[in-house]
C-alpha cells in the first residue's frame, strides 16, 4: 500500500467517495458543484488542508483530508481528520490503518504538529471501533456545532 498526497488528477474518485460517505453514514445528498469547488479550493490552497490516499496495486483504496487547528496551549498545530473514506471493496484490508499510522508519522516526526483529532457521526459504532483500536480515545471532549445558521 502506498500513502502520497492527492493530486488534481485524484479529485474525481475522491469527489465520488465523498458523495458515497455522506450517504452512507449521514444519509445526506451532497451538492456535487459545492463539493467539488470545496474540494478544488483545498488542491490549490494548502493552508486549507491537505488530502492523502491510499493506493493499493495503483488503484486508490482509500482518503482523508487534513486540516490544522492551532493550539496556544501547545504552541503548535494540530491535525484534524476529516471526510474518511475507505472504498467498499478495500474495506478490511487496513487502508485507514496505514493512513492513520502515515498521520501519526508525520506528528511524531515534526517538531511544529502536537497531535491528532477527529470527529466521529455518534452513530457510527465501527469507525468509533476502529479508532479506538488504533489507540485514540473520545473521552476528553464533546463537540458542539452550529452548521444551519
Amino acid at each position: 500500500m502506498n500513502i502520497r498526497s492527492a493530486t488534481q488528477n485524484d479529485l474525481p474518485i475522491l469527489v465520488e467517495f465523498q458523495m458515497d460517505m455522506a450517504q452512507e453514514t449521514e444519509g445526506m445528498v451532497l451538492d456535487r458543484n459545492v463539493l467539488t469547488a470545496g474540494m478544488q479550493a483545498v488542491m490549490t490552497d494548502n493552508s486549507k488542508g491537505q488530502y492523502l490516499v491510499a493506493e493499493i496495486d495503483g488503484a486508490v483504496a482509500g482518503s482523508l483530508l487534513l486540516t490544522y487547528e492551532w493550539s496556544d496551549w501547545r504552541n503548535g498545530t494540530v491535525l484534524w481528520i476529516q471526510s474518511v473514506f475507505v472504498n467498499k471493496k478495500f474495506r478490511g484490508k487496513g487502508v485507514y490503518k496505514t493512513l492513520y499510522a502515515h498521520v501519526k508519522s508525520m506528528v511524531i516526526h515534526s517538531i511544529d504538529l502536537k497531535g491528532i483529532r477527529l470527529y466521529v457521526d455518534k452513530t457510527n459504532t465501527n469507525a468509533q471501533k476502529v479508532y479506538e483500536a488504533l489507540g485514540m480515545n473520545g473521552e476528553h471532549y464533546q463537540m458542539f456545532e452550529a452548521m444551519d445558521l
